[in-house]
């Protein structure tokens, strides 16, 4: 076989399943190796920022490897805001991409992108575990088989390999089969037990769970944690989901565009000791790092990566590994020492029961004049609409916010966000992926205008390949995070780069790319036989709101920190 036909090869036994990207001549070689697999299926996407979104949503979604794929220079390039949204949320995404023959590096080829040019593998090291060039076909299974490993072991994250074409067509002889994948938690036996002394002590314990428990697929051990020790539970905005925020133990989300039962627990009141789990106490969470958030007594922090200890909060106890592992860890020593929780003799039930009655958050009446649907109410009925196990995607902006707030998940890896890096746009491409990762249940993404005219064209590749996702965008003809935002300051901002727009009939957009699609406003409110409706045609599908714009989404958290830290 060649070099091409080796790179397919080890990517069948990784277990690859669809290649996002967009054809090119720097990498003809790997489209012919393709076209000869029956196990690979490549989705030609209509921007390489698509691919590398599409790439993310199916490994977010699925828990396995993403791939993407681009031609030299400017295809690679484009590839950057995909990955580095792989990057800031841990996501493992492969990304291969063509490269002139090394013959003529340094003589100006046509998208040159090595050594003595636009040096792609420099630029991409910025942001992926991994950034590297093939320089020898005898290399080539190597160079594959550590990019993987290093995509999906420890804390996992994208990776790049750049591939030169004449190296690509190079004969190669495969060596022996390898781990893809590596594997290893390393415990302190004493330090867990401490842990469980303090947890079981404690008299206001509280876990926190950020997007780590996500990735490690701990959402099981989180709840039999919970309910072990009897203590209540509040998530990252990006965690959303992972604890059932049905449950009485539940505290909803902590941070931004949150639950007011989390502020008023945690940070108004005084916890003792906090359990923390996968995350690492960022802006979005922490509202701008409050120092009221660090517990009178403990915090333990548990982390795969060790930087994340105690980086923001100092740690009394500090855990790394696998956040699935470690709970786990945790919960058999509760039970096999038979240690109780014997100084709290009050059930957090039911002053978390009272917060939720004096939070509940309610509807909004609709506006008379301007018949305008509530981004609020919007969101609640089409959670209310959709079967149970549908997964949400929410883009950045508003339409996050008003998700965060109203939405309730309980069914754990079933809300996304690429909270991370806060791209936009990713939520119109990342639920194509999402949907081949979970072909059997239902994918309703909510983006908002703006984001959609960033990459609403992918809508084409979910036609080209019968994709059936739901879009809903927000429709009010302006970028409303900035335009709310710039009214909320203390001194607020003036329109110098304006944050409104001419409206877009995006219901025409959606046709003419050969989706279904539907226009909205606030006269009809979205029901279940509706979005049964849509569901039964298994067809890509717009649904085009307009929603009130006037409405204020809940950001003020947010302005807060920035007024006060930037």
């Amino acid at each position: 076989m060649n070099t091409a036909e080796l790179i397919v090869e080890l990517l069948e036994e990784a277990g690859v399943e669809y290649i996002f990207g967009i054809p090119g001549g720097a990498i003809e070689d790997l489209n012919t190796a393709l076209y000869q697999s029956d196990k690979i299926m490549p989705v030609v996407t209509k921007h390489e920022e698509g691919a590398a979104f599409m790439a993310d949503g199916y490994a977010r979604v699925s828990g396995r490897l993403g791939v993407c794929c681009a031609t030299a220079g400017p295809g690679s390039s484009n590839l950057i805001t995909g990955l580095a949204s792989s990057q800031a949320d841990s996501i493992p995404v492969c990304a291969l991409t063509g490269q002139v023959a090394t013959s003529v590096f340094g003589k100006g080829a046509l998208q040159e992108s090595g050594s003595e040019g636009i040096n792609i593998v420099n630029v991409f090291s910025n942001f992926t575990k991994y950034s590297g060039m093939l320089i020898n076909e005898k290399r080539a299974q190597y160079m594959i088989q550590k990019s993987l490993r290093l995509a999906l072991s420890g804390r996992s994250g994208p990776v790049h390999l750049s591939l030169p074409s004449d190296l690509m067509k190079k004969t190669v002889t495969r060596d022996r089969k390898t781990s893809q994948q590596v594997s290893a938690c390393f415990l302190d036996r004493d330090v867990v037990n401490a842990a469980v002394e303090i947890l079981v002590r404690a008299k206001r314990p509280v876990i926190v769970a950020g997007w780590g428990v996500v990735l490690s697929r701990g959402a099981d051990e989180l709840q039999k944690l919970a309910e072990q020790l009897n203590i209540p539970v509040a998530t990252s905005p990006k965690a959303k989901g992972v604890f059932p925020e049905s449950h009485p133990l539940s505290l909803g989300v902590l941070g931004f565009a949150g639950s007011q039962v989390a502020e008023d627990y945690i940070i108004k009141q005084d916890v003792d000791v906090l359990l923390a789990v996968g995350t690492s106490f960022n802006e979005m969470m922490t509202g701008g790092w409050n120092k009221r958030l660090q517990p009178s007594h403990h915090l333990i922090q548990i982390d795969i990566d060790a930087e994340e200890i105690g980086k923001n909060y100092p740690v009394t106890l500090g855990l790394g590994g696998d956040a699935n592992i470690v709970m786990q860890e945790i919960g058999c020593t509760v039970t096999r020492t038979g240690a109780k929780s014997y100084t709290r003799s009050l059930s957090p039930f039911q002053e978390i029961k009272d917060l939720k009655a004096k939070h509940i958050v309610s509807y909004v009446s609709k506006p008379d004049t301007l018949n305008r649907y509530s981004p609020g109410n919007l969101v609640r009925d089409l959670q209310q609409s959709c079967p149970a196990d549908t997964i949400f995607f929410a883009d950045m902006g508003n339409t996050m916010a008003w998700c965060i707030r109203h939405m309730v998940i309980d069914k754990p890896y079933s809300f996304f966000m690429a909270m991370g890096f806060g791209s936009m746009g990713y939520a119109v491409a990342a639920p194509v992926g999402a949907k081949l990762a979970a072909p059997d249940r239902p994918v309703v993404t909510m983006v908002g205008d703006g984001s959609f005219l960033m990459n609403g064209f992918e809508i084409a590749t979910a036609v080209n390949y019968k994709i059936p996702v739901v879009w809903v965008v927000f429709n009010n003809a302006m970028l409303g995070m900035v335009y709310h935002g710039r009214r909320l300051f203390e001194q607020p901002i003036p329109e110098g780069l304006p944050s409104s727009f001419e409206r877009v009939d995006f219901v025409k957009i959606a046709e003419g790319l050969g989706a279904q699609s539907i226009r909205l406003d606030g006269s009809v409110s979205i029901n279940r036989d509706f979005m049964e409706d849509i569901f039964a045609t298994g067809r890509p599908t717009v649904l085009d709101v307009l929603i009130d714009e006037n409405a204020v989404p809940p950001i003020h958290s947010r302005i807060r920190t920035v007024e006060k830290l930037f």
